[in-house]
């Protein structure tokens, strides 16, 4: 990271180099929860639900790739081994073990509703001390939140059409 970057950072670095490889943990496990249960779900609506998921799994490993930025821009190294991503999650990672809409729309919308929770916390970190990673954890909190409502709208909507039949 250049001199003038880092002397913005009114901040311990690399404790906040440890939060953002946490949020990148996070952001990885999620991509792959999304990913995996797009190609398992089933039931009512699988083909809205699948599309919802992998669209989500793009932007979480959109979202990956941006914390990488930030952890490198401030003299870091991302996590290189995936069996690291454990060690570091805050939101840990629900197997798609029950495969059926209803279970995989809950399991994200938990693991969303905990990346809110980081992403806020993160914001609250940084208010004032980094304006550079608080925009980043900012871009990424407003797509957490499209999430769970996205979520949450398809949860729904699979309850309704479960009532009709």
């Amino acid at each position: 990271m250049g001199s003038k970057g880092k002397e913005i950072v009114k901040m311990d670095i690399n404790k906040l180099i440890d939060e953002l490889n946490r949020a990148f943990a996070d952001e990885w496990l999620a991509y792959y929860q999304y990913w995996i249960g797009a190609k398992v779900v089933k039931g009512p609506m699988k083909e809205a639900v699948i599309a919802e998921l992998i669209q989500h799994a793009g932007d979480e490993l959109r979202h990956a790739g941006m914390l990488t930025g930030r952890i490198i821009q401030l003299g870091g190294t991302p996590i290189l081994k995936p069996e690291d991503w454990y060690k570091m999650t805050n939101c840990g990672y629900d197997a798609p073990e029950d495969p059926s809409v209803k279970v995989i729309l809950e399991q994200n919308i938990k693991g969303e509703r905990c990346a809110i929770d980081g992403y806020n916390r993160l914001l609250e970190a940084t208010r004032d001390k980094d304006p550079v990673t608080y925009n980043i954890a900012l871009q990424i909190l407003q797509d957490e939140i499209e999430h769970e409502e996205d979520l949450q709208s398809l949860l729904e909507d699979v309850g309704e059409m479960m009532k009709r039949r």
